[in-house]
């Protein structure tokens, strides 16, 4: 009778402790189960949900754009004074609603497609009609001593800048300014050049690429990665590595991202590769997010970033490369001056900030972020922003711009290109969870179980005493703790 007694005793012991054991086995079994499920589903490649949210945006995307209208038109005009300048926005056109086009899935495990541009007026959501005008720069006045320097050539310039009644400034709809007029001037050349023109000009039925990435399929690692764009792997655009085109195009990154990772993506709107460091959590509809920011580095003068060397491109603007905060674009736009800043000139320095009055630059309205499902690496919100802008010179033999004291960068407009609601691989994410918990739900039980049965059935007959209270919350506070908390919040 002792014997059987101790024999079960023996038994219940060796039972709880297989339960506990193969609860804690679990824990790496499971992790590889969600792991592997992540994998087959994660990569662009044509049956997958991942195929499906890349093929066709999901969550709705639209660009709200602030235009600066100047409030002292004929202090800037006659006296060369600071423009004083005032937003006037949003404006909100939706956009990134059509699939990609010309989708070929090559041998090498890469996929290439052209994004096709478009944007629909939401009135709605603006707090005007596309008809509201404003008083801003004129593009075609402005840019002519950049594309003409010589004296001779700028002084007929000047003859039909004059002759067309153009001047610095100018009045234009919203809807001009960004896609598109016919400028007097330029309809005034005797040469043959078109005369339309504006800010995303020409924009509705134009495509962006050819994109080329990987799809994932032989390594993970480098899902959505561009592997070249428009056939190429450098822009030539910029010198040394300033010139690589790294990472994806924002929209999702590799599976499994990490905190202490920096993200890298292209944006073909600012000519160059940037980058995103993580900033915190965001909860949003239950579901844990990272946010990475673009940080005040990515904009620093080659002063204190020294990597940013190759961005300055003009030692007499940026002041022998010393200032922050812009990024002259104008070799990717035809030698038009174009600079690039964050809304506001967000983290520029002071010298530029305080070329114009009306500025006032906040982290929080104005920087960049993307919101990160980590475990699918899938990006579900985001804030793109960023500030479209002119270099004005002085230029003595064109009487419109005789005024200008010194050369300063003119904000034109900012955008915010932004997910107002995520539908993107939700369903996949929210599945992906319940598994999470599933798993981690069984590992608990069955270690909670084995721990249980190894209290009742001691390995010394004879010794039993019921487990408490405490040992089973301890120990339940151990299985919660860490990695296994995080997965069931």
């Amino acid at each position: 009778m002792a014997c059987s007694r101790n024999l079960g005793l023996l038994t219940g012991a060796i039972i709880g402790a297989v339960l506990a054991i193969f609860g804690g086995v679990l824990i790496p079994v499971g992790d590889n189960l969600i792991g592997k499920a992540i994998k087959k589903e994660a990569v662009i490649a044509n049956g997958t949900i991942a195929y499906q949210n890349w093929l066709v945006p999901g969550s709705s995307v639209y660009r709200e754009f602030w235009i600066f209208h100047v409030l002292n038109p004929s202090e800037v005009l006659d006296e060369g004074a600071r423009p004083k300048l005032e937003q006037r926005g949003p404006y909100t056109y939706r956009v990134r609603y059509l699939p990609k086009e010309n989708v070929t899935e090559h041998d090498d495990g890469t996929i290439s497609y052209m994004l096709p541009n478009v944007a629909s007026f939401e009135p709605e959501m603006s707090v005007g009609t596309e008809n509201d005008t404003v008083t801003c720069l004129n593009l075609a006045v402005v840019a002519a001593p950049a594309l003409y320097p010589g004296t001779f050539m700028q002084i007929l310039l000047n003859t039909w800048i004059k002759s067309s009644k153009s001047t610095m400034l100018q009045n234009r709809t919203v809807k001009e300014i960004l896609w598109g007029y016919t400028d007097p001037f330029l309809n005034s050349l005797p040469i043959s050049v078109n005369p339309v023109l504006g800010v995303f000009y020409p924009y509705n039925g134009t495509t962006d690429g050819l994109y080329r990435v990987y799809t994932g399929t032989e390594d993970i690692t480098k899902t959505a990665i561009i592997e070249s764009y428009k056939n190429k792997r450098n822009l030539s655009y910029w010198e040394g590595h300033c010139d690589m085109v790294n990472g994806t195009d924002g929209a999702s990154f590799p599976p499994f991202v990490k905190k202490n990772q920096v993200l890298r993506f292209f944006s073909s709107d600012i000519c160059r590769s940037i980058y995103g460091v993580f900033q915190g959590k965001k909860i949003v509809k239950g579901i844990t997010l990272y946010r990475f920011t673009v940080p005040r580095e990515a904009f620093a003068s080659p002063t204190e970033v020294g990597d940013n060397y190759c961005f300055c491109t003009d030692r007499v603007i940026s002041q022998n490369c010393t200032l922050a905060g812009v990024l002259d674009i104008s070799a990717c736009k035809a030698k038009r001056p174009v600079y690039i800043s964050l809304p506001h000139f967000l983290h520029a320095s002071e010298v530029i900030l305080h070329d114009v009055e009306g500025l006032s630059p906040n982290e929080k309205e104005h920087e960049t972020f993307l919101d990160i499902e980590p475990t699918t690496g899938f990006t579900l919100q985001f804030a793109k922003r960023l500030q479209v802008n002119l270099l004005v010179k002085p230029a003595a033999k064109i009487d419109a711009l005789k005024k200008v004291k010194n050369p300063y960068v003119f904000p034109i407009l900012w955008l915010n290109e932004v997910t107002k609601d995520f539908r993107v691989s939700q369903c996949f994410i929210e599945t992906s969870a319940k598994q999470r918990v599933k798993i981690q739900r069984q590992k608990i039980s069955l270690m909670v179980r084995g721990f249980t049965l190894s209290q009742l059935y001691p390995k010394e007959p004879g010794t039993y005493s019921p487990p408490s209270q405490h040992h089973a919350g301890t120990f339940v506070r151990i299985v919660l703790s860490g990695k296994k908390r995080d997965a069931l919040q």
